[in-house]
């Protein structure tokens, strides 16, 4: 029997259908037209974009009417630290340098830190803590500038947000908060007011600026509930609604259901993998659409539809398009052999971690560079 899927902010299960999703969230496919308005903008479109990857939006016509205006918005984006990153948490952080880079543009990073302490009964606050270091370290080695990223820690920067906060929580309701994230009576009241503290870097610049500034949120899908509580309630305290763009999930190691996942070793591979772990975790546990045997392979083909090897290419390690579209037709055709397609995708996530392993180690003498003061 066909698992039923579970997407929220705190676990993601089962088959993603995104058509449902899209649906069931309300947001909006991002289209042609949509495309052909960024690309007026950016001259080149990130292959996210072009690869579908980024999939759905709210409100990005009316974020580009604002920027066309010259009312230039700023980015919103975040990380909960609970575990160490993987690579599909890079994906939506990769996109939003783009975006910065590309709009010059501020971004303000949340660290939400009582977030795992408040929904996961195992964390601590010093455990929370060492991540959320960490997670820091990953995220400067992206290369965001750190004279536009404002990392914003929820129990640090609480002066600056709680007020903000509170004027969000007077105006959600508890059954507003248990229809959207599935909490009830036994939910602890950390819980249920959270989701406020989550809305307030969608506001919060135009509070200290004094002036209302658009805002563009990049997420994986999971996390719309926040954002959709965040729209409903923004326009009642006088400021803009949100704009945000949602993305699919880097899918598992094993092709399994969901998402990649910090607490499943052979489901993810971490930015701090070696050489020898990222080798040993695609050979043994990436699902190949390769053939049963060599002579049905050369015969008939791969399935790169569901081949964990072809898919990571195509998300993250392969931005040339004809180069991508070689390799697709190379395994279709049956002339590439699966353990060939992970022998490419090997040393593309090597060469890739061996530059963001370098810029982790530098990133710990700048990280004061990029904390709000």
């Amino acid at each position: 029997m066909k698992k039923e899927s579970v997407v929220n902010p705190w676990e993601v299960s089962g088959e993603v259908d995104y058509n449902k999703l899209i649906k069931d969230f309300g947001v909006e496919r991002i289209d042609a037209k949509l495309l052909a308005r960024i690309k007026k903008h950016t001259k080149e479109v990130h292959p996210f974009l072009a690869r579908n990857i980024f999939f759905a939006h709210r409100d990005l016509h009316w974020l580009l009417d604002e920027y066309e205006k010259g009312n230039k918005f700023y980015l919103y984006t975040g990380r909960a630290p609970s575990g160490p990153v993987h690579l599909g948490h890079l994906l939506p952080w990769i996109f939003t340098k783009w975006l910065q880079d590309t709009f010059d543009v501020e971004l303000w990073f949340q660290f939400p830190d009582e977030e795992k302490f408040l929904f996961k009964q195992n964390l601590d606050f010093k455990e929370i803590e060492g991540y959320m270091q960490e997670n820091m370290l990953d995220i400067i080695a992206l290369g965001f500038n750190p004279k536009k990223t404002h990392f914003i820690i929820d129990t640090q920067h609480a002066n600056l947000m709680y007020k903000e906060a509170c004027k969000v929580a007077k105006r959600i309701t508890f059954s507003t908060v248990k229809a959207a994230f599935g909490l009830n009576e036994q939910s602890n009241i950390g819980s249920i007011f959270y989701t406020s503290m989550q809305a307030v870097p969608a506001f919060l610049p135009s509070v200290i600026k004094g002036k209302e500034i658009p805002c563009l949120i990049p997420h994986a899908i999971d996390q719309d509930p926040h954002f959709r509580v965040t729209r409903d309630v923004l326009p009642k305290l006088g400021h803009y609604k949100p704009a945000s763009i949602q993305c699919f999930f880097l899918p598992p190691l094993t092709g399994s259901a969901g998402k990649m996942s910090s607490s499943e070793e052979n489901t993810a591979i971490y930015t701090t993998d070696s050489p020898e772990q990222v080798k040993k975790k695609i050979n043994k546990y990436a699902f190949s659409g390769g053939r049963d045997t060599l002579e049905e392979h050369r015969k008939i083909g791969g399935n790169p539809d569901i081949d964990i090897s072809f898919q990571y290419l195509k998300y993250l390690f392969e931005p040339n398009d004809k180069k991508l579209k070689k390799i697709e037709s190379d395994y279709r055709s049956g002339k590439l052999l699966s353990g060939e397609l992970k022998a490419i995708l090997i040393e593309k996530i090597n060469l890739f971690l061996k530059e963001h392993q370098k810029n982790r180690e530098k990133a710990k003498k700048i990280i004061d560079k990029f904390i709000l003061k």
